[in-house]
């Protein structure tokens, strides 16, 4: 018995770890008649999910039952709570029952409580674009699950190069992994500078020049990334995340407090001595000027989300931004 619930935003993610359960689970000659993917948008689908996966298999392999964008752990019946009670401790081993959404469970249901006692449940959320210990582990989870061998820097060069962008992320490491290298050696930072495109970290570029109240740099990085048709909201994501982390850290320091480890756990820094260099960053910024920030953006996360034309939107407020420094 599998049994399956991952959630979260970051869909490409899921879809890859969905690809490797079905190669696994299920026999290529019998696809047809043991794999089913239901809509969760359908009321009667998660019963008739339920159904299926205590269904006998048929041929060789496994069953696999797929219940897409489910809302199981948002909202449940008492019929459906009650099958689920039911049927979810009797599915059999070679049955494997899988429920995907993009939102978080509610933890205050009981369909969540049970589907946590059965079932393997992951979040595929992206990653904070300032967790950079966090981004690197991905790049070497990834890369080895790939094969591709890097030196130290090309990992921290690839993380900062593609941000919290898994399908970007697989996209060049397969591209990285056809390059190949002599004699198997890992591949250094000059050939990623070379052959990745940089848009996460351009975001980032883009965060620096603004703290300058360098318009031009900044202005000019926007016609970059969009050129490279990097979404204007992941390009908002990357400054709201940079500044947030300014913002709490400054404040932090104006309020008195020294103790590197309690303002990186404020901030949601993962590694401290990452404070030696975001303090050099803030030299010469206000926490007030900081905070000023986030209205800012949070307007233009607005306007984006309400359809205005992305590049003079963001040529806006990025002029907005670099006044405030």
């Amino acid at each position: 018995m599998g049994i399956y619930f991952f959630w979260g935003e970051d869909d490409f993610a899921i879809a890859q770890r969905v690809q490797k359960l079905r190669d696994t689970i299920l026999d290529p000659n019998w696809i047809q008649f043991n794999y089913h993917q239901l809509s969760g948008e359908d009321p009667s689908s998660t019963l008739e999910a339920l159904n299926q996966a205590m269904t006998p298999v048929f041929g060789m392999g496994g069953r696999l039952v797929w219940v897409v964008d489910t809302s199981i752990c948002q909202q449940c019946s008492n019929d459906i709570l009650t099958e689920l009670q039911r049927i979810l401790p009797a599915i059999p081993d070679n049955s494997h029952l899988l429920f995907t959404t993009s939102k978080k469970p509610d933890k205050r249901l009981k369909s969540t409580k049970l589907i946590e006692q059965y079932a393997e449940v992951r979040e595929y959320s992206p990653i904070s674009p300032w967790k950079t210990d966090e981004l690197i582990n991905q790049v070497k989870q990834v890369a080895q699950e790939i094969g591709v061998k890097l030196t130290p820097n090309a990992v921290k060069l690839l993380a900062e190069s593609v941000g919290n962008n898994s399908r970007q992320l697989w996209n060049e490491l397969e591209k990285l992994q056809l390059y190949g290298q002599p004699e198997n050696k890992p591949l250094d930072e000059t050939i990623i500078a070379t052959l990745v495109n940089a848009n996460a970290q351009n975001s980032l570029q883009l965060a620096q020049a603004i703290r300058q109240g360098n318009q031009g740099e900044a202005l000019q990085l926007i016609d970059e990334l969009l050129s490279r048709n990097e979404p204007a909201l992941r390009i908002l994501a990357t400054l709201v995340g940079q500044f947030r982390t300014w913002a709490i850290i400054q404040l932090k320091i104006e309020s008195g407090e020294r103790d590197n480890k309690l303002i990186a756990k404020a901030a949601d820094i993962p590694n401290p001595n990452r404070l030696y260099f975001l303090r050099k960053e803030l030299q010469g910024m206000s926490g007030k000027q900081l905070l000023a920030t986030l209205p800012i953006l949070l307007d233009l996360e607005t306007r984006l989300k309400r359809g205005h034309p992305p590049l003079e939107t963001l040529q806006i407020k990025i002029i907005e931004l670099c006044q405030l420094f």
